[in-house]
């Protein structure tokens, strides 16, 4: 009798390509699907890329055309979710990564091709920008699968699309393809899944060009008036904007509006 191996646990691969910064979310054989181990690994990377000197964006993709994330790897939950102590120690690894992406520093973007569910959509919504292919499919299934859904993440749900569209969303737990999650506001983005490639590496270049320093300020911002558990105060997003005016970045930024030229920033 002929015995199958099971599939190689997923991986995370993290690129530094100049400024950018790309992970990919690697299990092909469960639609990128996330495994503990995986879990907690994307919060140690996500806060190795925000530290990385010199990098502009971070970039959060899953391998291949078929998949973003399908979610948590659900074979797992009977060994790894079984007791409390093991369901506090998933969840945790959860909300540290979510929580790793929305406190980088970078401007963080999710490409999403294909498949995009469950935990998938939660990284997703963690991002700073979303941007998907047509052909992408998004869905929140915990309505389908009897598990409870943390506050944290409906509230992260409701910042994005409003309290209608997210009860709409979690209720039914139907499937949402690109265009539609465009319309509602789910994605900022959604392109023909040919055009897509090249359409979000001008969406990234266009990221990284910016003032590091403007836009390090702005998302302290957008954390603070979302009511982050862990965003910074009042006092702290006030004094990275006043940075921005002392900033050699600044200066060049004028320089470059009037010799009519594209800025050249440093993040100093």
């Amino acid at each position: 009798m002929t015995q199958t191996s099971p599939p190689a646990p997923g991986r995370l691969d993290v690129v530094f390509d100049g400024g950018i910064a790309r992970i990919r979310i690697v299990n092909p054989a469960r639609y990128n699907a996330m495994s503990l181990a995986m879990w907690e690994d994307l919060a140690s990377a996500v806060q190795a890329a925000g530290a990385r000197e010199g990098a502009r964006a971070l970039v959060l993709e899953g391998d291949g055309d078929r998949a973003f994330v399908s979610g948590a790897d659900i074979s797992e939950f009977g060994a790894q979710r079984k007791d409390p102590g093991q369901i506090a120690r998933y969840d945790a690894a959860v909300a540290g990564a979510m929580q790793a992406l929305s406190a980088c520093p970078l401007p963080v973007i999710a490409a999403v091709r294909g498949i995009c569910m469950g935990g998938g959509m939660a990284l997703a919504l963690a991002c700073d920008l979303r941007y998907c292919t047509l052909g992408s499919r998004f869905r929140m299934p915990a309505g389908r699968l009897g598990l409870g859904y943390s506050m944290e993440g409906l509230k992260r749900m409701r910042d994005v699309l409003g309290t209608a569209r997210t009860a709409d969303l979690f209720m039914t737990a139907r499937i949402v393809d690109g265009a539609e999650a465009a319309r509602i506001g789910l994605v900022q983005e959604a392109y023909a899944d040919e055009e897509f490639s090249q359409s979000v590496a001008r969406r990234i270049e266009e990221v990284a060009g910016n003032a590091p320093l403007t836009l390090r300020a702005a998302k302290m911002a957008l954390r603070h008036l979302a009511a982050d558990p862990s965003a910074p105060a009042a006092q702290e997003v006030d004094a990275a904007v006043r940075a921005c005016f002392f900033s050699r970045d600044y200066q060049e930024g004028q320089l470059a509006f009037r010799e009519k030229r594209p800025p050249a920033f440093t993040g100093n």
